[in-house]
């Protein structure tokens, strides 16, 4: 017999009939409830087979999704009727629309289902894509090269561009240090050049990291007079990382120590072999003070950009990167953006991490407004919704809708991420922690005049966690400190550090109310000593005991409601009024504690002197006799070390 077919039954013997009559209604019942009863035994006789789920059907073919595909959008990919798709999502007990944006990995299962393999592509990388396939040979022009300056600190990169540009961008930096990213634009035989100069300091190692990335050449600055540094090698692997040219300026050869061979011969054993050696890398002796060969430094940045054919079609839509990121008091968000390709116009519509809007106004470098920027320019953006992160790219867009929906998806999914993240930690659990384990934690609320600096602000303070100390920066931000992070601060025992910013009047008020602690800094080394020195404060405290004094007891005076007072000679140091005593009979110690009175007849005393006489009371204790030592002592609390 087949598996399939239904089972024989057994004869179970016509049912008794009247000759010319019909079976009765119960007779049939009684029919029915012996086959059925049998139908059951057969059931359980039978061997149990589970139907097993069918195997999905094999790849034939490949699609590319975009994050946040629609169920339409998804169908017209696969050919296949949104109603199947919504069917699936059923299956998986997903109630969803036409409309209904889908997760990547959701989106991946259902193509799977229908035999379809996925590419998945970001917004901005499906535009680009859709850019250049639209681009032709014709439309590419030459564009500006992007030149970013790197180098050790104090090697005078700074003042290189402000020779170039003749202005005075180093005076107005605190202590003399770049703080963060600045793009400026140079004009050289009619052609422009764009600088981006980025921070010396080892701190800023992932913007130096940042500039790279948006660079076409890396002019690499080292001091004659003091060679290849640390950070000149870190700035060498970004350049290589990047697999961008490197043109060496040898700064400071005006110095009487300054010596342009040495430099080469250790550039050489870093892998940079100089032209005149024999080598690809051009090295220009230059003095940022005096401006000696700074036009030769122009011009072979303009001939190695000719080498790298650098082109961009204007006509496209604007592809740019945030370079820097801040909240003006005035202006809101602004951002300075370099121009990758295309050209960005006032009035565009725009998508920028979560953020959809469209651009009101924008300035040069030298705060001029202008109407457009075209390729490799950069501008200062107005018209944000909200502050971006610094890397981010800006992307032009033609369909708002779609633009709008991919924001708000992106909006949806920060949202879930920072609520987990919220959700891991309480205070309750924090404190649990704290009481549980030795570590210690020291919680930071961050907020700086820039993005950019914010970001490696708090990697640089977190890389100064040890085995002793933890340091957590629980909020970044950017602009001014508010009431809301005084809040954050107070509800989570953390400190305020402010870096170029300032509290304003009411997160002043409600600080001195809360008791948070603020710190304004505008120097970067300064905020990492101090905050070494408040982690020290958080480990836990080393006391060493200080002997201040011993005195006798002569005599017990028992007073009603206050206990007993000892009547002492002073025999040896002070007895200091905030000391704690130990109370000696015996040379054996009997109590230790505080003292609750100290008089000299019926005056209270701060201390009393060798040789004098007093009444002690000891706080919470009666016990004294006559014949017993009270000695006094302090505990001092000793430096501890968290650095070591």
């Amino acid at each position: 017999m087949h598996p399939t077919s239904a089972p024989l039954l057994p004869d179970v013997g016509p049912v008794p009939t009247t000759p010319g009559r019909k079976p009765t209604a119960g007779k049939r019942a009684g029919d029915r409830g012996r086959r059925q009863e049998f139908e059951e035994k057969e059931l359980l006789l039978r061997p149990s087979r589970r139907r097993e789920p069918d195997a999905p059907p094999p790849i034939t073919r490949e699609i590319t999704i975009s994050e946040g595909v629609t169920v339409k959008e998804l169908s017209e990919k696969l050919e296949v009727k949104a109603s199947l798709i919504i069917k699936k999502l059923l299956d998986k007990k997903i109630f969803a629309t036409i409309n209904q944006t889908l997760d990547s990995v959701l989106a991946e299962e259902i193509a799977r289902a229908f035999g379809a393999g996925t590419n998945q592509l970001s917004y901005e990388e499906e535009s680009i894509h859709e850019a250049v396939q639209l681009e032709v040979e014709g439309d590419l022009e030459p564009r500006p090269p992007v030149v970013t300056i790197m180098g050790h600190v104090d090697h005078g990169k700074t003042s290189l561009l402000d020779s170039i540009r003749l202005t005075r961008v180093a005076e107005r930096e605190a202590g003399g240090i770049t703080q963060h990213i600045g793009a400026y634009s140079v004009e050289k035989n009619g052609k422009t050049i764009v600088f981006v100069d980025t921070p010396g300091h080892e701190a800023f190692t992932r913007m130096r990291a940042r500039g790279a990335k948006v660079t076409d050449i890396v002019i690499l600055v080292v001091s004659a007079d003091d060679g290849v540094m640390p950070q000149t090698e870190e700035a060498i692997r970004h350049a290589r990382a990047a697999e961008v040219p490197i043109v060496v300026a040898i700064n400071k050869i005006d110095k009487p120590d300054a010596n342009p061979e040495r430099v080469k011969q250790q550039l050489t054993d870093k892998g940079l072999m100089p032209e005149d050696w024999g080598g690809d890398v051009v090295m220009v002796p230059v003095s940022a003070k005096t401006g000696q060969n700074l036009d030769l430094l122009l011009e072979m940045i303009l001939l190695t950009a000719e080498m790298q054919e650098l082109k961009a079609s204007p006509t496209r839509p604007a592809l740019c990167t945030i370079l820097e990121a801040q909240l003006d008091k005035g202006k809101g968000p602004v951002a300075t953006v370099i121009v990758r390709n295309g050209t960005l116009r006032s009035g565009d519509y725009y998508i920028c991490g979560p953020s959809f809007g469209r651009v009101r106004a924008m300035f040069d470098d030298q705060g001029v407004p202008v109407k457009e920027a075209g390729p490799s320019l950069p501008v200062q953006v107005l018209g944000l919704e909200s502050v971006p992160e610094v890397g981010d790219t800006l992307q032009v867009v033609t369909d708002t809708a779609k633009a709008k929906q991919i924001a708000l998806y992106r909006e949806s999914k920060a949202r879930d991420v920072q609520m987990a993240k919220s959700s891991k930690v309480t205070l309750e659990r924090f404190h649990t922690t704290l009481r549980e384990g030795e570590t210690k934690e020291l919680l930071i609320v961050l907020k700086a005049d820039v993005g950019g600096t914010a970001e490696v602000i708090a990697e640089t303070l977190e890389k100064l966690s040890n085995e002793k100390v933890r340091l957590r920066v629980i909020l970044t931000g950017v602009g001014a400190i508010t009431e809301s992070d005084i809040l954050l601060a107070s509800a989570s025992n953390a400190i305020v550090v402010g870096f170029n910013v300032r509290p304003d009047k009411n997160a002043l008020a409600l600080a001195a109310q809360e008791d948070v602690d603020i710190r304004l800094h505008s120097i970067i080394y300064e905020l990492t000593d101090e905050v070494k020195a408040a982690m020290t404060g958080m480990l836990e405290p080393v006391y060493r005991e200080v002997f201040r004094g011993r005195a006798e007891v002569r005599d017990v005076f028992r007073i009603t409601k206050v206990g007993a007072i000892a009547g002492c000679l002073v025999v040896e140091g002070s007895i200091p009024r905030d000391a704690q005593v130990r109370l000696l009979r015996d040379n054996t110690v009997v109590h230790t504690g505080k003292i609750s009175s100290l008089k000299r007849f019926k005056d209270d005393a701060s201390e009393v002197k060798t040789n004098l006489e007093c009444g002690i009371g000891i706080e919470r204790y009666n016990d004294i006799k006559p014949g017993d030592v009270i000695e006094a002592f302090v505990r001092e609390r000793m430096q501890v070390e968290a650095f070591v």
